[in-house]
């Protein structure tokens, strides 16, 4: 469980997050909603002290995170961006592998395991294991970072935007990846995403941000039929009716 207090992020004399109150709950998966600017990547970088905040606490698990040795939160922790940032001299497998390194240090068990890793994400390890980044789709590079970050057999993943560059084929393959990984291995997930569709495809709650201040956060069905402000009536319902008018 992590636990945001009345957390607030400066940046000279602008907020870009301002007094912040949530909870991510066990196992689920939690959906940071909002326009670009609107402090969701700041939230997601200040759980794995990436970022600081300038006031307020967040706990992980009761314990809060500024005790906690940087270093070590985040090799506790898997992270996954946008630009996915693989090794580019390293073999697919190697950049799993040196992952797994981190966690158990050199085995002879750590090439076994980021081959699994990459089976369990759906890429043939004797297929693609050999290959470098640049020999794969974009698709099938996300899923190397996705193996990556579950290498360390985290509890947590954090993932930032992290298939808004793909095809819509390919998006909603990996979606369906995410929620299968959910289901068969407990992880506790926070994405961000400015996608309501995405949103409404994998999250079990939204936490709805604008111009750095948690406006809502609920279901997708709390929030269609209850929003309570006019950012989050627009953000939820204007692309629903959008897409209605389409049919």
């Amino acid at each position: 469980m992590i636990t945001f207090s009345c957390v607030s992020k400066l940046d000279g004399e602008r907020y870009r997050v301002k007094e912040a109150s949530f909870t991510v709950e066990e196992g689920e998966i939690t959906v940071l909603l909002g326009s670009s600017g609107s402090g969701k990547t700041t939230l997601l970088r200040m759980i794995n002290r990436l970022e600081e905040p300038s006031s307020g606490s967040i706990t992980l698990d009761g314990i809060d995170i500024s005790t906690l040795n940087p270093i070590n939160l985040r090799r506790s922790i898997g992270y996954v961006v946008q630009g996915i940032g693989l090794f580019p001299h390293l073999t697919v497998v190697e950049n799993v592998e040196c992952a797994i390194r981190v966690r158990v240090g050199r085995s002879k068990r750590t090439r076994p395991l980021a081959e699994e890793m990459l089976a369990r994400v759906h890429l043939d390890p004797v297929l693609y294991g050999a290959r470098f980044p640049h020999e794969l789709s974009g698709g099938q590079q996300q899923r190397v970072g996705v193996a990556r970050a579950l290498a360390g057999d985290p509890r947590y993943l954090l993932m930032d935007e992290p298939f808004g560059a793909l095809d819509a084929v390919t998006r909603t393959s990996l979606q369906d990846e995410l929620l299968r990984l959910r289901e068969e291995h407990g992880k506790t997930i926070i994405l961000v995403t400015h996608d309501i569709f995405e949103a409404i495809r994998i999250a079990h709650r939204c936490i709805v941000m604008n111009a750095g201040v948690v406006e809502q956060i609920g279901t997708i069905r709390e929030l269609m039929q209850d929003p309570k402000t006019p950012f989050v009536e627009a953000l939820i319902q204007k692309p629903l009716l959008q897409l209605q008018a389409l049919r």
